[in-house]
């Protein structure tokens, strides 16, 4: 089976480094109903960055207005989701080395059974050609979810 690759965009804000910070901004998108593809936080000082990206960057930007929370657009990437095998990752880097694109960052991982997951950065006049080389599609689609 060929990895799916699509165009994601990730959005930041931070907030105080303080114990149950991170949950009340990441319950926040939950009780809205926004499906996150990924999520990373780090420590910057007395300071922490949240990154998120959504599934749905309508529904996101929706969401976070109504609830008064100032998340920044940072900027696009790739998520690649495939069967994972040795190379998995190299085989799109070197997509993008052979046409001089400079990865900015990368996020990858295992996620069991068999699959492996990354999100690769590139510089913003890279974009429209990395999207090409690596074939993806245009944009995340939303992921529908019965409500429990």
């Amino acid at each position: 089976m060929a990895d799916v690759v699509r165009k994601v965009e990730y959005f930041s804000i931070t907030v105080p480094n303080t114990a149950g910070k991170a949950f009340s901004v990441l319950s926040t998108l939950v009780s809205a109903r926004v499906d996150l593809l990924a999520c990373i936080g780090v420590q910057r000082g007395r300071r922490a960055q949240i990154d998120v990206v959504p599934a749905d960057t309508k529904r996101f930007k929706t969401a976070v207005k109504k609830a008064g929370l100032t998340f920044t657009p940072e900027k696009s990437g790739f998520m690649i989701q495939g069967t994972d095998r040795s190379g998995a990752l190299t085989d799109h880097l070197k997509k993008l080395g052979g046409l001089k694109i400079n990865v900015t960052g990368i996020d990858a991982l295992s996620a069991g059974e068999g699959r492996w997951g990354a999100i690769i950065w590139v510089a913003g006049d890279d974009v429209r050609k990395a999207a090409r080389v690596l074939e993806a599609t245009a944009a995340a689609r939303p992921v529908s979810r019965k409500a429990k």
